[in-house]
């Protein structure tokens, strides 16, 4: 940890901490007792309770771990608002993408006016972003006014830097490089009651060369079985129908456990939960998708039918030169068991454009993966050189026009198919899970079916969270129109 304590940087009265326990989660629980204290004296000078915004940038992974600070900063005594002109604003960032970055930067400059206004503001960054070495210097030499960094392997130790940081009048950063703990149990404030998302792994060891999450995030490190099972139950004791089990690469799960276990046996036992109806996952990596995996999909009543299989690309020769350690043939071959086990399963994928020596051909043979896989959607991404990988120094890039023309192509080609798979299941009954009213009607709710397809129907605000049989009347390109299928509600 990195700080000069000269004087308190908010005028609090400091507890005298004399007896800080060493194991955790105890540790942090201690801290979150001097912090709610600390907040309290704040608040009391403030006549009103203080504020807090969180900010979430990237993936899944990122939004569960603003779930974690979220949690924690409620414990204290902090009030959440959907401003940023608060007491406590964190950004948990994203770093997938270089622009994600500038985007940062950018809104700091926001934060440094709301500070001006009040002095006893406290802004904290955390997440992939302060992995990085050249990020935190660029933030200690021209962001001085940020009070808290830290990054991903930490994330857990949020209480006992908030109290260093309201104890210190300066900048408090405390990076790791990588760590093989993992400490949960900790407050976590859901965006959604009825769902939630698991974390069963951390880090990933793939080195694909266009990829910068092995270096911010670490090498692969599971959670024992019982303790994700024990979660699980826990969360569903408190109203949740649905879990999303996440990792950087699920289908690895296990393989360092002291005494190994198989993504697919973890499935097996996340499935006994009782009142949990379904399970989801991702990130699923090509190379690790078993054949036990497939069976287990095919045989399970709770596990969704719907699985995010990233292609990348569809040329086994810039499959090489990516590090995926798997070819085109391999590929198709898994989305022929995959389907023969789960025939109604919906297949979503990921999609670089343009990949340092690309050429006419390589990029043909993508185009030829996708009319014979047919997604039902895929995210597709102009490749972008990303400091700090491999990729970022070959030679052979693509000209950006070319990049453009090919983009567009797939573009196409892929808003083709999905058209003509969407409607496919119009007129069938089938459960939904109702997860919001809708924004744009009130009338409406919102739900997901099993294959992740959107669903709007007639319903009350009372509907949210539960599964209820739905009649699929109407296509309308990328969702469909209901209503109940025991008649309560009109169609649409």
């Amino acid at each position: 940890m990195v700080r000069m304590k000269m004087k308190k940087k908010i005028d609090i009265e400091i507890i005298d901490k004399k007896q800080i326990p060493q194991s955790e989660p105890e540790r942090q629980y201690y801290f979150m007792d001097i912090a709610k204290n600390y907040v309290e004296q704040l608040s009391a000078k403030k006549g009103s309770p203080l504020t807090f915004h969180v900010t979430t940038f990237g993936c899944q992974m990122n939004a569960r771990d603003s779930e974690k600070l979220v949690g924690i900063l409620e414990r204290i005594g902090y009030v959440e608002t959907d401003t940023e002109d608060a007491d406590f604003v964190i950004y948990n960032t994203c770093t997938v993408r270089e622009n994600a970055n500038n985007k940062v930067y950018g809104r700091l400059g926001v934060l440094q006016n709301y500070k001006k206004k009040n002095p006893h503001m406290l802004i904290g960054l955390c997440g992939c972003m302060m992995q990085e070495t050249v990020v935190v210097e660029k933030l200690k030499e021209s962001y001085r006014f940020v009070d808290l960094i830290f990054g991903t392997h930490n994330i857990y130790k949020f209480a006992e830097l908030i109290v260093t940081a309201m104890e210190s009048d300066s900048m408090t950063i405390d990076i790791w490089k990588d760590t093989d703990q993992i400490v949960e149990d900790l407050p976590v404030e859901r965006k959604y009651s009825f769902k939630s998302g698991v974390n069963i792994m951390f880090g990933c060891n793939n080195f694909c060369s266009y990829c910068i999450v092995p270096y911010v995030r670490g090498r692969e490190r599971s959670r024992e079985p019982k303790e994700i099972i024990r979660e699980i139950e826990q969360l569903v004791a408190d109203g949740v129908v649905e879990v999303m089990l996440l990792g950087q690469n699920v289908n690895s799960y296990g393989k360092n456990l002291k005494e190994p276990v198989t993504f697919a046996q973890l499935l097996e036992e996340v499935e006994k939960i009782e009142g949990l109806e379904r399970i989801r996952f991702m990130t699923s990596h090509p190379k690790d998708l078993s054949d036990e995996l497939i069976e287990m999909m095919g045989r399970s009543k709770k596990i969704c039918k719907h699985l995010h299989l990233p292609l990348q690309s569809g040329s086994s020769r810039i499959l090489k030169i990516m590090n995926r350690r798997y070819d085109k043939e391999h590929y198709l071959e898994l989305v022929d068991k995959i389907r023969a086990a789960v025939p109604d399963i919906a297949l979503t994928t990921d999609i670089i454009v343009g990949f340092p020596g690309e050429t006419e051909e390589d990029f043909e043979e993508t185009m030829d993966v996708v009319r014979k896989v047919r997604y039902d959607s895929a995210f597709t991404f102009i490749y972008s050189k990303r400091t700090g990988t491999p990729a970022a120094s070959m030679e052979e890039q693509v000209p950006e026009d070319v990049i453009k023309a090919r983009f567009d192509r797939l573009l196409k080609e892929v808003q083709k198919i999905s058209a003509e798979k969407a409607g496919a299941l119009t007129g069938q009954t089938l459960p939904v899970l109702i997860e919001e009213q809708n924004e744009q009607d009130a009338s409406l709710v919102t739900g997901r079916l099993s294959n992740n397809s959107v669903v709007h129907l007639p319903g009350t605000a009372d509907m949210i969270g539960k599964i209820l049989d739905v009649k699929l009347t109407e296509c309308r390109g990328f969702y469909y129109l209901g209503e109940r299928a025991d008649g309560k509600g009109q169609t649409v």
